[in-house]
């Protein structure tokens, strides 16, 4: 029988075993992108030993995926990156906006949205915001930190084989640097590696939605001059519409550095050849409306925008995680954020059976809860794609193109799991709501409150990563106070009771401002909310019990982990 600690770490191999040299760890990520990177952050904060392979050499070099929406920004809170995060990204702190244009030149166009959070208003259900930080700079601060919680990052290190069995997963790797073969023995599996995903192909697992969208060459360039015609417009993305010479502009220092998204028809024939220097220049030119203007390319990169989901998230001890399990159109940069996403609801889960307080069962709920949102998010990120005339993509009429500006809020931080590790909710309805609605809802992310903490000011969110909290009041949800204290005792079980209004207590709350706990969580004083450690709501309970709060609480988590 295997052996756990409470912390989720696996005991180290029996070395007595002598002739076996296979390397045993947990579990093992194939990838090292923002996705992977971002497995072994969470997984390094909850103490689960790991190992991530990735077959190139280090960290991405192109100005790509710069978007992190709020719900991603909470996340990277939460596990303490987002003061590097913010440093990483101060380049673009003061880049806004989404400006749609024949060219930059004179007045012409209009601004899609001018602020992503104009007024402030997201304050109300978040302590963060949105960050725009560009891969190659997010990924490095991902890096250091997973390194500096002990997580084992093998670049240069390719997977050849894995098998998987009742038990496991057991995988040849190799070095590129050295040629040296590694045979690695894991639990589990994460397999955040890519779109094309050799992981997922080998487990024949097929993919939903309609395909491939559209084309984009993507190009690096220096100008020095193009600062001067872009003026004081700082955006995040600018369409430039003139016909046979449209493109986005994306600033990278809004200065000399920019990159430029081309579009590309492969499928009239367009070869990635016909891209040269010469051809790429004078296309920016045109698109910009400066026919003098200093352009030198520095590189090319070519994507395809899609819209796939995955039809299984898990095989066996097998899980996909980001573009191995979705692909979506860029526009919006729901990819990424939901690829982060996936990873944090994973890991949570990996961690608690891993640390022997949840069952097996509880890792069925990763697919329910994470591929409905996929579905969801690419079908809008698809359509956002349309709503900004996205250059290259000709949409079908059914979807419609250049439309309004909609609001993006409820799809980045208001969907919720109908199904899954979830007590009480309602499994038709949607995954992603007409709006945002935050009030303590069963399978929602629980609500944003300021409080005192052991003499600090903290964000309730700030409460949820690794054990599982109950929120109730100190005078009216004593039951269920005490009910979580011999539960947490007998089940061992991290469970955290948090008590609003319990002055003396270490773990006792105090909401700012006279907030009512209660009703921002959709219930009374003499209820209680239970919030599992990636800050979703697991349960709700409107009132006091009608009798003993231990059974409905013993009922409540073992459904929840997985226990029965």
């Amino acid at each position: 029988m295997k052996q756990h600690d409470p912390q989720g770490r696996a005991e180290p191999p029996d070395r007595s075993r002598g002739s076996d040299r296979t390397h045993h760890v947990p579990v093992l990520i194939v990838g090292g992108s923002l996705v992977g990177l971002s497995t072994s952050l969470f997984l390094g904060r909850l103490g689960v030993r790991h190992t991530l392979v990735e077959r190139h050499s280090g960290t991405s070099h192109h100005p790509r995926g710069r978007g992190n929406n709020v719900r991603t920004m909470e996340l990277f809170r939460v596990s303490g990156t987002e003061p590097d995060i913010h440093r990483a990204a101060e380049t673009l702190a003061g880049n806004h906006g989404i400006l749609q244009t024949p060219t930059l030149v004179g007045d012409a166009g209009e601004w899609l949205f001018r602020e992503i959070d104009p007024g402030g208003g997201l304050a109300r259900f978040s302590p963060t915001g949105w960050c725009l930080c560009s891969q190659n700079d997010l990924e490095p601060v991902l890096l250091d930190h997973a390194k500096r919680l002990g997580g084992e990052l093998r670049y240069s290190t390719e997977m050849l084989s894995f098998e998987a069995d009742a038990d496991g997963v057991t995988a040849l790797v190799k070095s590129r640097e050295t040629g040296e073969h590694t045979r690695i023995r894991a639990q589990y599996l994460v397999a955040a590696d890519g779109p094309r995903s050799p992981v997922r192909e080998q487990l024949g697992i097929g993919q939903s939605g309609p395909g491939e969208l559209f084309h984009n060459v993507s190009l690096t360039f220096r100008s020095r001059r193009l600062a001067d015609v872009v003026g004081d417009r700082r955006f995040i993305v600018c369409y430039l519409t003139t016909p046979g010479a449209d493109g986005a502009l994306l600033p990278v220092d809004n200065r000399e550095h920019w990159v430029f998204h081309a579009p590309w028809h492969p499928e009239q024939g367009e070869t990635l050849e016909e891209f040269t220097d010469e051809r790429c220049a004078d296309h920016i030119r045109r698109a910009v409306g400066a026919p003098g203007l200093d352009v030198e390319i520095t590189g090319r990169a070519p994507w395809h925008a899609a819209q796939r989901v995955a039809r299984s998230y898990r095989s066996g001890r097998v899980f996909l995680a980001g573009d191995s399990a979705h692909e979506m159109s860029p526009t919006g940069a729901f990819g990424s954020n939901t690829g982060i996403q996936d990873a944090h609801n994973l890991a949570w889960k990996l961690a608690a059976v891993l640390g022997g307080w949840a069952g097996e069962k509880l890792l069925e709920s990763y697919d329910a809860e994470r591929r409905p949102v996929a579905e969801a998010t690419s079908a809008r990120a698809a359509a956002r794609s349309a709503e900004h005339s996205h250059p290259g993509f000709a949409p079908p009429p059914t979807m419609g193109g250049g439309g309004p500006q909609r609001g993006i809020l409820n799809v980045a931080l208001g969907y919720r799991y109908p199904d899954g590790a979830v007590v009480g909710t309602d499994p038709a309805s949607p995954v992603v709501p007409d709006k945002l609605d935050l009030s303590g809802e069963p399978g929602t992310r629980a609500p944003h409150l300021w409080v005192r903490h052991q003499g600090a000011r903290r964000s309730t969110l700030d409460l949820y990563e690794r054990s599982l909290v109950l929120l109730s009041d100190a005078e009216q949800g004593q039951a269920w106070h005490r009910a979580a204290l011999r539960l947490a005792d007998e089940l061992s079980v991290p469970l955290v009771s948090h008590r609003f209004g319990a002055v003396d207590d270490v773990a006792g709350l105090q909401a700012e401002d006279g907030a009512d706990w209660a009703e921002r969580h959709g219930t009374t004083r003499a209820g209680a909310v239970l919030v599992r450690p990636d800050g979703f709501v697991a349960w709700r309970s409107p009132g006091a019990p009608d009798a003993d709060a231990e059974p409905t609480l013993r009922h409540v988590l073992t459904r929840v982990l997985g226990l029965h």
